[in-house]
Order: C-alpha cells, then structure tokens, then sequence
C-alpha cells in the first residue's frame, strides 16, 4: 500500500509539519482522500475578512484540495465544521453557503462549536474525507 500525502499549490502553505491531502488506495481501483482541516486564509496567506469570507475561503481551499486529486464535491463522504461563532446567524450563513458550495451533495457532516482555533482570527475550519476512482 502506498500512501501519497501531498499540498495543492493553490491552497495556503501548512503553518506546521503536515499535509493539506493523504491519499491511499483502498481496492477495487477506489482510494480515500483525507483532507487536512481548511480555514479561511487565502494561498498568499492572508486571512479573509469576516464570518462569511473566511467559510467561503475554508470551502474554496477545501475543494481545492479534492480538485488536485481530481475529485469533486460529490465524491466527499464525510465532512467536520467546527466554528468559533455560536449564534443563529451563524449557522445559517454556514448552511447557505454550504449548500451553494455543495449544491445537492450532502455527506455525512458533524458541526462543532468550538472555544478556539489554531489562530485567535480563524473563524471556522472545515476538514473532510472523500472516496474516488484512483
């Protein structure tokens, strides 16, 4: 079994020692792709604005991540949403754009409000998990 771990060039560098995509075959010409967290920062590094640029930013290096295995949104099995923001407004935002960003696919998802993430600035982090052909 080979593992393959790897960092798109259109999304932001990792801060630590790690990689935005593993990928390893799981038979029947099928591999699993594990996508590392995604928060809102831009691919020069730059945090996006607010609550809606940083989900929007989060989803754009998330798919990102799946495009550079050649994969789409409909191949995503398993989706986390952990967030910062715990009001109503919130979570709405975070549904609309999900479903824009998704359209009618829709993985098995947990959503989490969390105290804090890696940065005091992000927002929100949306990490997930994707089956396709290898």
């Amino acid at each position: 079994m080979t593992i393959r771990r790897h960092n798109p060039p259109t999304v932001h560098s990792p801060a630590g020692r790690y990689n935005h995509v593993t990928v390893h075959p799981v038979g029947n010409g099928l591999k699993r792709v594990v996508l590392a967290g995604q928060v809102g920062v831009k691919p020069d590094g730059a945090i996006a604005g607010d609550l809606a640029a940083q989900i929007e930013q989060a989803w754009d290096n998330l798919l990102a991540c799946l495009a550079s295995e050649k994969l789409g949104p409909g191949h995503l099995v398993k989706i986390v949403y952990f967030t910062t923001v715990n009001t109503p407004e919130a979570l709405k935002l975070s549904r609309e754009i999900r479903a824009r960003k998704l359209g009618d696919v829709a993985p098995s998802s947990t959503f989490l409000v969390i105290a804090g993430l890696a940065g005091p600035d992000y927002k929100v982090e949306i990490e997930g998990e994707a089956v396709g052909p290898e």
